[in-house]
């Protein structure tokens, strides 16, 4: 029995989920809403998507839809996690799912009393490549590991910020929450949670950072560094540094045509490793999970940890 999916608004990254949901076994999405009911009529019809609601509160409160994934802005993420939970709906939330902490212990929370599977939408820690990542630094490819470092940036438009949530500070816009929290994920991945962590950002003429910058300590003597922006040329890389070797990765987020490079003494070792769809991976492990099939891969202790880092960021650099 497949899970019944709803779309908490028509974002584009929904087109993804979408595509994910036609190749599941595992989900269906039979459900979208928005504020704007001929929107949602549309978009459902261009999708063939079997229901539309016009406002958010129809949708979560559809008998016929099991689970909730939510693409609004960052900024509302938390609101509709509680509500689509209080009405009992399993939610995938899009990353990120907040800047403070509290406010997902208390989803979790819920979540749990409930009896409702909680995931925070991090699509590339589902991927093969991550994995094999992770296998190459446990079983000693790089030796003892020292530093990470990350980036991940792309240029927006600054003259139609007044159309994008990402430069609303009201809707928790921001290059650090957009692209930066790939960056503290993949950090926290690789050399676990933060012992100290130092931030420093750039304020655009929105309110909001067009450029973050932060520098992290972990056990074991390791350090880590990344920085984000809106406001350079695309760049998105991975790499893990040892005493012996390194790895990098030049697309660890958005994965096209997975690769690991395993560089050591001026040689270059690639890794290959299958493609897969993140967003179908993510689909099915939280669709498995919710009909108890397979353990949730991004739960609480993950998200958690995820917000605490970003809310000591943030901290920092104000």
């Amino acid at each position: 029995m497949t899970v019944s999916w709803g779309l908490l608004s028509t974002a584009p990254i929904n087109t993804s989920i979408l595509a994910a949901a036609r190749a599941s076994d595992r989900a269906d999405v039979v459900a979208v809403a928005s504020r704007d009911p001929a929107r949602a009529e549309a978009y459902a019809r261009e999708h063939g998507i079997e229901r539309a609601h016009g406002s958010y509160d129809a949708l979560v409160e559809d008998p016929g839809v099991a689970a909730v994934y939510i693409s609004l802005p960052n900024g509302l993420h938390v609101e509709w996690t509680m509500k689509a939970l209080r009405a009992g709906k399993h939610v995938l939330c899009e990353k990120p799912f907040s800047r403070r902490a509290e406010e997902v212990e208390r989803a979790f929370d819920t979540a749990e009393s409930l009896g409702l599977v909680l995931s925070e939408g991090f699509m590339w820690r589902h991927h093969p490549q991550t994995a094999k990542l992770r296998e190459l630094i446990s079983n000693g490819s790089v030796g003892r590991l020292r530093l990470v470092r990350v980036a991940f940036s792309f240029p927006l438009a600054l003259e139609r910020s007044s159309e994008d949530a990402r430069f609303d500070p009201a809707l928790d816009g921001g290059a650090m929450m957009d692209v930066g929290c790939y960056c503290v994920s993949a950090i926290r991945f690789v050399a676990g949670e933060p012992e100290s962590v130092a931030g420093k950002e750039v304020i655009g003429p929105t309110g909001v950072d067009v450029v973050f910058t932060g520098a992290l300590t972990h056990a074991e003597e390791v350090a880590s560094h990344f920085d984000c922006s809106f406001v350079v040329p695309r760049r998105s890389e991975l790499e893990v540094l040892g005493e012996e070797a390194s790895l990098f990765v030049r697309n660890p987020f958005v994965i096209t045509s997975p690769r690991i490079e395993l560089r050591r003494d001026g040689d270059v070792e690639p890794v290959d490793v299958e493609h897969q769809d993140s967003y179908l991976l993510e689909l099915d492990n939280v669709s498995g999970a919710i009909r108890g099939e397979v353990p949730l891969l991004l739960g609480r202790e993950d998200a958690v940890g995820q917000a605490r880092t970003i809310e000591a960021l943030y901290r920092s650099a104000a």
